[in-house]
């Protein structure tokens, strides 16, 4: 019994073995000891976690999926969940501290990267494979044109760490792109010192006018003439890093007082 790749879920299965012994490995184990496979396939990368010293929990889709897991890896079956990883509750269903591994489908693995730093109090690691390309950009750091929203974000509360490069043709079927697999190590503060709501709007709004400086592309805020006057508003967000962000964020929210 196999499993035949769906499109429409996104699936290419890796096929070469020891690049999933090296994104096994990639775990460091530091404060926690569950781990949780989104979207584990057939089993490739699987089989080695289920080797580590980790309780390894899993999180499938695609039924026929959960079917040849069950059947050909009996160890994972009590904690294999038949469920979306982007639905689900992580507090609820696992509620230990956790890493995060996958060999994710490129279409939604910005939404695991953001689901994970929604649940970053739970959430200590992530390894994971991304298209190259997304990987870079979360990866980068501030002054280059790929550094945006997705590398602020990440970066305020994650160390990042770009691990190796991984041929598009140890997939079945190929991906029409290269990709990477990095790893996230949760910083040790993670509390921003500001309104972390308004953090975000703030991030967000400066990338979708990202050829502009802040005084303009930060305009829905409403600041004040003073505030403008202030040269870390006549900057671009792409030169700008998180703790930037932070006095910014920190300057807003005590303009409207």
């Amino acid at each position: 019994m196999s499993v035949r790749p769906k499109k429409h879920l996104g699936q290419h299965f890796l096929t070469d073995l020891s690049i999933a012994q090296n994104i096994a490995s990639a775990l460091t184990g530091v404060d926690y000891q569950d781990v949780l496979e989104v979207g584990p396939g057939m089993g490739v990368l699987t089989q080695y976690l289920l080797q580590t010293k980790h309780t390894v929990h899993a999180i499938e889709v695609d039924g026929e999926s959960v079917d040849y897991l069950k059947t050909n890896f009996p160890k994972l079956e009590p904690n294999l969940v038949f469920g979306d990883f982007l639905k689900c509750n992580l507090t609820k269903d696992f509620p230990s501290p956790l890493a995060i591994i996958g060999n994710f489908p490129y279409n939604i693995s910005s939404q695991i990267l953001f689901k994970t730093i929604e649940n970053r109090n739970q959430i200590l690691e992530f390894v994971g494979m991304f298209q190259k390309e997304v990987a870079e950009r979360i990866c980068e750091p501030p002054g280059s044109k790929t550094y945006g929203i997705i590398s602020v974000l990440t970066q305020s509360f994650y160390d990042t760490e770009y691990l190796f490069n991984v041929n598009r043709f140890v997939f079945d079927p190929p991906p029409k792109v290269a990709s990477a697999v990095l790893r996230l190590r949760r910083k040790e503060t993670i509390d921003l010192n500001c309104d972390e709501r308004l953090y975000f709007q703030v991030v967000k709004t400066a990338f979708q006018q990202r050829r502009k400086t802040l005084r303009n592309s930060l305009k829905t805020f409403s600041l004040s003439t003073n505030l403008k006057e202030d040269t870390i508003f006549g900057q671009r967000p792409e030169q700008l890093g998180v703790s930037d962000f932070i006095r910014i964020t920190n300057l807003i929210a005590h303009d409207a007082i």
